[in-house]
């Protein structure tokens, strides 16, 4: 459906259950943001996974971009910008069917307008599903990624939150890892997040987008064996507590501290990083 709250004629709201949307967002305790299709389920799968199954809890989503910029391969070689958009957006809506969620909402903007400077509707249409959602949790984009929409959506959010009163803004927000891991993170400053759980469910909503992984760009398995490897590699000396594990940079400070700055804030992470490298070799 078009939801006329929201700035761009182009969005999208899709409600699996077919709830009154109102009702259905109102439900969310803990919300996606990402900014293309796809990296909701790659990067946000423990949030899915907390409410899968469950009456008191539910995953909502928020899909920033149209996807019309994306590869196109394999059987969609030939597909225009608008076709693929759509093809894209229904895939979307596919995994929120499937994996239960409260609400999909899908922006549609291009990415050079997620980019540009003030960012001004775009910033709106977040602030004003998360004044409707209130979650307890978010999972979005960690700043130390090198995709630079993915670094647009996250800055922009932070800066919607600092806008809503502190009472209003979530217990919670969690980086995710994506065009860059994070197990670089020093031990006790990871967001270590079990994906044991239900691995079916994992498996097949990672498969669901075949517009992307289709042509031989195997996001799929590369999410597995990253979640695989977190678990193994996470200690060097015990066994395997989980199966699959993702990390997470812990960005709430950022919005218990309207004072941080995000830049400083995750280089502070990295410099840690280097000290305790140092700090190794040095002995």
């Amino acid at each position: 459906m078009k939801p006329s709250n929201l700035n761009n004629e182009n969005a999208d709201l899709f409600i699996p259950d077919e709830t009154d949307p109102a009702i259905a967002i109102s439900r969310t305790t803990h919300l996606g943001i990402g900014a293309h299709q796809d990296d909701l389920e790659f990067m946000a799968m423990h949030g899915i996974l907390e409410c899968y199954g469950q009456a008191d809890k539910w995953f909502s989503g928020v899909t920033c971009t149209n996807g019309s910029g994306s590869a196109r391969t394999g059987p969609f070689t030939g597909f225009t910008d608008d076709e693929m958009q759509e093809v894209r957006l229904r895939e979307q809506q596919e995994a929120a069917r499937v994996g239960e969620y409260g609400f999909m909402a899908q922006l549609g903007y291009v990415s050079s307008e997620i980019k540009a400077a003030g960012r001004k509707q775009f910033g709106e249409d977040l602030k004003t599903l998360l004044i409707a959602a209130r979650p307890k949790i978010v999972y979005t984009h960690n700043p130390a990624d090198k995709h630079t929409t993915h670094i647009a959506v996250v800055t922009t959010l932070i800066r919607i939150l600092r806008s809503l009163p502190k009472p209003e803004r979530p217990k919670q927000v969690i980086g995710c890892e994506g065009w860059r891991d994070l197990d670089w993170l020093p031990d006790d400053k990871k967001v270590v997040m079990d994906l044991s759980a239900n691995p079916d469910l994992a498996v097949k909503l990672n498969g669901l987008f075949k517009s992307q992984i289709s042509g031989g760009k195997r996001y799929d398995l590369a999410v597995q064996g990253r979640r695989q490897a977190n678990a193994t590699f996470l200690d060097s000396h015990s066994v395997d507590k989980a199966t699959s594990v993702c990390f997470g940079m812990d960005l709430t400070p950022l919005i218990e501290d309207d004072s941080l700055d995000i830049a400083k804030y995750t280089c502070s992470l990295i410099d840690e990083f280097k000290a305790d490298v140092c700090k190794k070799i040095d002995g």
